[in-house]
């Protein structure tokens, strides 16, 4: 008997902590799977700041602008902290120094996934910033993670040497944003089943069943 195929698209941005909880769940979730479903992942565009300075901003001044207060940040992502040493995150809030404009590097994410390399890509840009202190700000960063994970340098510097890809992230934005997404993670399965937010494995283990029990 084949197997039935689960698209899955999730809305996310790099600099977002759930975003990689997220991942880790989904992924925890299609292993669990693995042996019911083909699964057909893809991850679009969602910039948290869209206005953020191209060269991007010092991280701790634009939390304190953002949420008052950094003590009370950091105090805040204690519960995030656990939830992530749980599933093989190592958040390190304290030491991140610059916060990044996404655009360029929701471009190359975008480009990645004609090489079947998005997820690896996305995850090797969310554990350079989270865990590894690497400033995404630094252009020459950006392209040495992109490449330590199999895209091709000179396709790389062409495609951020052109506009390549910028129209297509702002109209995908624009669409989810038209959809009512105004938060990240979002899971859309099947392009029918929408879930907000970092959800236990459990919980899309349990949507996936239910959306796959409907095709026919």
């Amino acid at each position: 008997m084949s197997k039935k195929t689960i698209s899955i698209k999730i809305a996310s941005d790099v600099v977002c902590p759930w975003c990689y909880v997220g991942k880790k769940e989904l992924e925890k979730m299609m292993d669990e799977l693995k042996d019911e479903f083909h699964f057909d992942i893809q991850y679009l565009p969602f910039e948290l700041a869209p206005d953020m300075a191209t060269e991007g901003e010092d991280f701790q001044p634009y939390i304190t602008k953002k949420f008052g207060d950094w003590d009370k940040f950091l105090a805040g992502t204690k519960f995030l902290v656990e939830r992530g040493q749980g599933i093989g995150i190592d958040f390190d809030f304290e030491h991140i120094n610059r916060s990044p404009n996404t655009f360029n590097i929701h471009r190359i994410i975008q480009f990645a996934h004609q090489f079947g390399l998005q997820a690896v890509v996305k995850e090797a840009y969310m554990k350079a910033y989270f865990e590894q202190q690497i400033d995404l700000t630094n252009s020459e960063n950006v392209v040495r993670i992109a490449v330590e994970n199999g895209i091709d340098e000179d396709l790389l510097y062409k495609l951020l040497g052109s506009d390549e890809g910028s129209n297509e992230i702002r109209i995908v934005q624009d669409s989810l944003r038209s959809m009512g997404v105004s938060g990240v993670p979002f899971f859309i399965i099947n392009n029918e089943y929408g879930l907000s937010g970092a959800v236990p494995a459990a919980q899309l283990k349990e949507a996936v069943i239910d959306v796959a029990s409907k095709i026919a």
